[in-house]
């Protein structure tokens, strides 16, 4: 896997092709935000990454930065992906339906548009979040005037 800072974020690394024409480089984190886009546009997905990672992301959201590699681990090799994903999925969907669809959706989209063929996609649910979550979050947020 490539090496990620205590905040999740993906070390850069590289892998390169070599076409005869020139070379083309792609740096670990643009497969890491392929893949965060991909599983984010998964059905029965709330959010990506683990508590610390969910917090700092809140904090990078809130001044516009958002990181789309969060939750995302990677291992890119010169024709070959690995991807580890952590997830918090919706409450009620099916858990297993939830995680495949995040598999195909990555494994698709780093195919497809990195050009890499993806050997794993490993897949953590690292909890569950409830409706009812956003409902005492706005009555917190009601309660402030």
């Amino acid at each position: 896997m490539a090496t990620t800072t205590p905040a999740g974020i993906p070390a850069t690394t590289a892998t390169s092709t070599d076409t005869g024409l020139g070379k083309t480089v792609i740096n670990d984190n643009v497969v890491s935000k392929v893949a965060g886009i991909a599983a984010r546009e998964s059905r029965g997905v709330h959010a990506l990454g683990g508590g610390a990672a969910r917090a700092f992301g809140a904090i990078r959201d809130a001044i516009s930065n958002t990181d789309l590699g969060q939750g995302i681990a990677v291992e890119v090799g010169e024709k070959q992906v690995a991807v580890d994903v952590t997830i918090v999925a919706e409450y009620p969907a099916p858990l297993q339906d939830v995680a495949d669809g995040v598999r195909q959706n990555i494994i698709q989209a780093v195919e497809s548009i990195v050009g890499l063929q993806v050997t794993e996609v490993n897949v953590t649910v690292n909890d569950v979040h409830l409706p009812s979550d956003d409902a005492a979050d706005d009555a917190a947020e009601a309660r402030v005037l």
